[in-house]
């Protein structure tokens, strides 16, 4: 369905896409492409609470509505659940959207679809991302082929259903912001270790031969972390190699900018490893169990180093291998 372009009308979206980090970025570049293809769009966005930062980055989104699925489920009847769930529908319906942009495809996000106000649109049957029957929630479905990168389907489910010709162009996710480095004594690399599976996690002692690696040739180091356990290995590893420091608490924002201004980054597979792309960020991604073909790190100045065999113990992914790659992109 070709969308009016006439520039006295306002076509408001509404985008349900609530998590992970690493999916929430992945839909900015659609965001970015809608704008560019239509002169008066307005995007309003679903977004879990603890990533409700990530949209508010992109200047064309116009109103973050936050979510908390996640913290409501573990107390799901207390009154300060049904308090701010009943908010949160109160939002979600104050607004009459000319389009509703499922690009989560998950039952919980379709039933969204539906309780907000306006036609929702998602994913056919065939290609959506959950069970087919996901799709049965959506007034049009699109056809969207799976066996792409999760950015390239988004982006082309925002262009198949607004009207547009999706731009043959690397995706912008438009929130890099100026870089503030002035002397070399600031410049540091970042070491994102984190992730939300076990599996996927490079061994420490990797970490800590690369952080003496880079040390030694006069790089600093800065260790990011979510959670307890990712703390003690990041002062566990700043404690063993001079020139590495544990960042304190940070929030997105936060950690964005000390992203952006950093040289480079080492990350496994995990949602800041995506903020670092976004930014543009020279990073290199090491990969084991998984494969970054469909969700990986994309954009420019990115490096894949994945293990042959796709093997979360990453024999062929070894600190020397990295720091040698590492050499060659800073």
């Amino acid at each position: 369905m070709p969308i009016v372009r006439n520039k006295l009308i306002l076509m408001k979206i509404l985008l349900i896409k609530t998590s992970s980090m690493g999916d929430v970025i992945h839909a900015l570049p659609a965001i970015t492409d809608a704008a560019n293809a239509m002169n008066n769009f307005t995007c309003d966005w679903v977004v879990e609470e603890g990533f409700a930062e990530i949209p508010s980055w992109h200047k064309n989104v116009n109103r973050v509505i936050p979510i908390a699925l996640r913290r409501w489920r573990k107390q799901l009847l207390s009154k300060q659940t049904l308090h701010e769930a009943r908010t949160f529908l109160k939002e979600l319906r104050a607004e009459q959207y000319d389009y509703i942009i499922d690009a989560q495809g998950l039952i919980k996000s379709a039933i969204l679809t539906t309780i907000a106000r306006g036609p929702g649109y998602g994913m056919d049957r065939k290609t959506v991302r959950d069970h087919p029957l996901v799709s049965l929630f959506y007034r049009r479905r699109v056809h969207i082929p799976k066996e792409q990168h999760a950015i390239t389907r988004i982006r082309q489910l925002f262009a198949k259903t607004l009207g547009y010709e999706l731009p043959n162009t690397a995706p912008d996710y438009r929130i890099k912001t100026a870089i503030n480095k002035t002397t070399p004594e600031e410049q540091y690399l970042i070491f994102i270790h984190g992730t939300s599976r076990a599996e996927k996690c490079w061994p420490e002692t990797y970490w800590l031969e690369l952080a003496k690696l880079a040390t030694i040739n006069g790089y600093k180091i800065k260790l990011p972390w979510g959670n307890a356990q990712e703390q003690q290995r990041a002062l566990r590893i700043s404690e063993q190699c001079p020139q590495t420091s544990t960042l304190p608490k940070t929030s997105l924002s936060e950690i964005k900018q000390i992203l952006n201004n950093a040289t480079a980054a080492v990350a496994v597979d995990t949602g800041l490893g995506h903020l670092a792309a976004a930014l543009e960020l020279p990073t290199i991604a090491i990969y084991g169990p998984t494969k970054p073909k469909l969700i990986g790190t994309l954009g420019k100045n990115q490096y894949h180093l994945c293990s042959e065999k796709y093997l979360h113990n990453f024999s062929d992914c070894n600190p020397q291998r990295v720091w040698s790659k590492l050499q060659q992109i800073i």
